[in-house]
């Protein structure tokens, strides 16, 4: 006949394992993450936008698209290194979806300028989505193809659609400087015209 410790010490690896096999799972998708890159112009101001959102656990700053290694800002904000400003969005698919980022990345920049995003200018300033697999890949198409049946303006989209390649994250002076630097960015963004034109572009579903 077994002994107490011997009945107990069953019932409490029977509970063990019952908690393994019914928390395994959830664990496991709750730790899932995946990552989206957009480029819109200066990172400071994209950071914000999806900072706010549910689902996202992380958004840095920094550059990527180009060719030069380890570039530092002066070297991307000169031009000439290939890349552009971006951020790099780190979120649980569980919370939010890849075309709610999407959705709010279209209404956070004019897609209807070439190499330039308000007031600044060159193609280290572009807007472009850098997808991460084949299915980011069809879901920023499709969003695109979404937009140009249903824009509030006439001009055309040319935003870039292209494959994620090595981000190098920027100099941490930079990361989340709408934070660090509140009223330096909100002097920033409103003297290169961004809400100003944001509102003329989406109306009332501008970003911000």
């Amino acid at each position: 006949m077994p002994v107490k410790s011997d009945i107990v010490r069953h019932i409490v690896l029977g509970l063990v394992l019952t908690l393994a096999t019914a928390v395994g799972p959830a664990l496991a998708a709750a730790s899932k993450q995946e990552t989206a890159t957009f480029a819109g112009g200066c990172f400071w101001c994209m950071e914000h936008p999806f900072d706010e959102l549910p689902g996202v656990i992380s958004v840095t700053s920094g550059y990527t698209g180009g060719q030069k290694k380890n570039p530092t800002y002066e070297e991307a904000s000169a031009g000439g290194t290939g890349h552009a400003e971006s951020v790099q969005v780190v979120y649980d698919p569980a919370r939010i979806s890849y075309e709610k980022l999407l959705d709010v990345f279209w209404h956070n920049i004019d897609p209807t300028v070439t190499d330039r995003q308000f007031c600044d200018v060159g193609h280290q300033y572009r807007s472009a989505i850098f997808y991460h697999g084949a299915e980011q890949r069809r879901l920023a198409l499709a969003s695109k193809a979404a937009l140009e049946r249903n824009k509030p303006f006439r001009e055309p989209i040319v935003t870039e659609i292209t494959a994620a390649s090595t981000f190098y994250p920027a100099e941490e002076y930079h990361q989340h400087y709408y934070k660090k630097n509140p009223l330096r960015y909100r002097y920033y963004r409103a003297g290169c015209g961004r809400d100003r034109r944001l509102k003329e572009l989406w109306g009332g579903a501008a970003g911000h």
